[in-house]
């Protein structure tokens, strides 16, 4: 199903490789940067957790129902992970979602190149009709960085989720294919910004 076939995708600011056991150690330093793991309002798995993590993102992914990418800087160095999930091919829906990234390249145009190259690949070449993000509600920082994306609110699913023993209110957002356009040229628009 194409759907689900792995494909590398590439920007000026990032690189997005199909997530693999090859990539561990890469990870494991990119998770130590800024200790992630200790943000109680998400799941980012520990070093020593890091196989298990990988091992879950490709065992969903053989079920048809993630794609995990490793996102890599310019000059190779992994800089996290990202995913499209609760994929819907009938539908022709997908999320963006999974996402974390070494506390360094945080603020910089990798997240907008990462999303432009993931929202372009799931409009053009998938022909999905919606992408959806979803994160917790006291993720304060997830949350600007998606409405700066251009996606709007569609609600709260309130009591959604229990993370880390805590009940999740999950914010959702999401972009139509009709909004696509507008989205495309303002997060190229990001990019060619100075910082």
């Amino acid at each position: 199903m194409p759907w689900l076939d792995p494909v590398v995708l590439e920007g000026a600011h990032a690189r997005l490789e199909p997530l693999s056991h090859a990539h561990h150690d890469g990870l494991v330093e990119a998770v130590n940067d800024g200790e992630l793991w200790k943000l109680w309002y998400t799941a980012i798995p520990k070093p020593e957790a890091m196989t298990k993590e990988i091992d879950r993102r490709l065992d969903l992914q053989a079920k048809g129902t993630m794609l995990p990418f490793t996102v890599k800087q310019p000059d190779g160095t992994i800089a996290g992970v990202t995913s499209y999930m609760n994929v819907d091919a009938i539908n022709k829906r997908v999320e963006i979602g999974s996402t974390w990234y070494r506390s360094n390249v945080q603020r910089s145009h990798l997240n907008t190149q990462c999303k432009l190259l993931l929202l372009g690949h799931a409009f053009e070449t998938l022909d999905c009709i919606a992408v959806e993000f979803r994160t917790h509600f006291f993720n304060h920082q997830s949350r600007r960085a998606i409405e700066r994306l251009g996606a709007k609110l569609d609600g709260i699913l309130r009591s959604h989720l229990i993370v880390n023993g805590t009940l999740r209110d999950t914010v959702v957002y999401s972009i139509t294919a009709a909004e696509w356009p507008t989205v495309k040229g303002h997060l190229t628009y990001q990019l060619e910004r100075k910082r």
